[in-house]
């Protein structure tokens, strides 16, 4: 057994050089981003009761929550799944705030299954949220900023995946549906299960148009012409979901006048975070990978659990996936070798190179490790009394 600990649990892994160099320097590089554009960063707790972690769980999150009693006060606390309730928590009751709070954040996670990002159940979540208004603007603002991640994390072609929960939601109140009814129908879409679909509503003895509309909702999924044939089946919906299309077709114009390069897929049944998101939703993928590499959507009222439910939109990703896709080998000048001698001149070029940027790796009386053996390029070598560099 013991030949085996070196072993990691299933899902767990690490990142190890030179690759943790570059995650290290695209973490900087992203939070000095979301800083430009005036997010601020809080650094949330690991472990939180899991009444706080919870709170606005439909029960996914609950599923992949670990979870263990505090010895202190017996009550169960749950290691974080997911960074952003923590920050609803943070605006809703630490800040308090009236004007918008834009928030930013970058932290491990721990999963008791993988979800979303790869098939890692320790991502290192990075994002942003935007707390205060419930406008489109916002909406934007919060998908050009997961765009200009990606771009800065040197992912490739991507296209943009857009939904709004408002639809079904609003769908399903116009029709009436109970809650079990709703959630048979509900499973049935994430399926696209059209004939499944058209069953239930025979069974709940739906309203020939209520019943049109949500059957034909499995199969509002391709490019922009999907919006126009919503229009066309939802043209006697109620407001909500009018008003859901509208929301969806401003982001449309958006990216065409902006990122007429960037193709857009709408799939009006995703309903991912159906219990959570009030809004839309969107997810960017790379072509031929069936898994996304960010995500995010609208959330209000994810505070009102912590006595303030404020209008919200944001997004994450998982900094090890941006790796994956993003890394690219470092271009910092070469490390460099110093000899271990006592010596004054000697110190004082190392402290130099050290404050001018350069990586110094000073050697071990007894090594038998030489410059290359340490991966340098360079080294100091003492030349007419003065300590110069020269190539390893």
């Amino acid at each position: 057994m013991h030949d085996e600990r070196w072993l990691l649990p299933e899902g767990i892994d690490e990142v190890l050089p030179p690759e943790a160099d570059y995650l290290e320097g695209l973490r900087r590089e992203l939070i000095d981003l979301y800083r430009s554009w005036g997010y601020e960063l809080v650094f949330p707790p690991f472990i939180e009761f899991t009444e706080s972690l919870l709170a606005n769980d439909g029960g996914d999150l609950d599923l992949r929550t670990f979870k263990l009693t505090d010895q202190l006060s017996g009550r169960t606390l749950g290691i974080r799944a997911d960074i952003t309730p923590q920050t609803a928590r943070i605006d809703a009751h630490p800040l308090k705030r009236e004007r918008p709070s834009r928030l930013c954040y970058v932290g491990m996670v721990l999963q008791t299954r993988s979800s979303g990002f790869a098939a890692n159940r320790a991502p290192i979540q990075v994002g942003a949220e935007l707390y205060g208004h419930s406008g489109v603007e916002s909406d934007l603002e919060v998908l050009r900023l997961m765009l200009e991640t990606l771009e800065r994390a040197g992912v490739g072609e991507l296209y943009l995946d857009l939904g709004h929960v408002g639809i079904f939601r609003g769908l399903a109140r116009e029709a009436g549906l109970s809650p079990d009814q709703e959630q048979a129908l509900f499973d049935a879409l994430q399926r696209k299960a059209v004939p499944e679909l058209e069953g239930l509503v025979q069974a709940f003895r739906l309203p020939a148009a209520e019943a049109r509309m949500l059957v034909g909702l499995a199969e509002l999924s391709g490019e922009e012409e999907v919006l126009a044939r919503a229009r066309a089946l939802f043209r006697d919906a109620s407001a909500e979901v009018r008003a859901a299309l509208d929301t969806l077709e401003t982001k449309a114009r958006y990216f065409a006048a902006h990122h007429p390069g960037l193709p857009l897929h709408f799939d009006l049944a995703e309903l991912r975070g159906y219990h959570y998101h009030t809004g839309v939703v969107f997810s960017a993928y790379l072509p031929g990978l069936g898994q996304e590499i960010a995500r995010g959507g609208r959330y209000d009222g994810a505070g009102a659990a912590f006595g303030r439910g404020r209008p919200a939109c944001g997004f994450s990703s998982d900094l090890k996936t941006l790796l994956g896709f993003g890394y690219r080998e470092a271009t910092e000048k070469a490390l460099i070798f110093a000899p271990s001698e006592e010596d004054e001149g000697l110190r004082e070029q190392v402290r130099q190179l050290r404050a001018d940027g350069r990586r110094v790796v000073c050697a071990l009386p007894g090594q038998k490790a030489g410059p290359a053996d340490m991966g340098c390029g360079e080294l100091l070598r003492k030349q007419d009394g003065d300590w110069v560099l020269r190539p390893a």
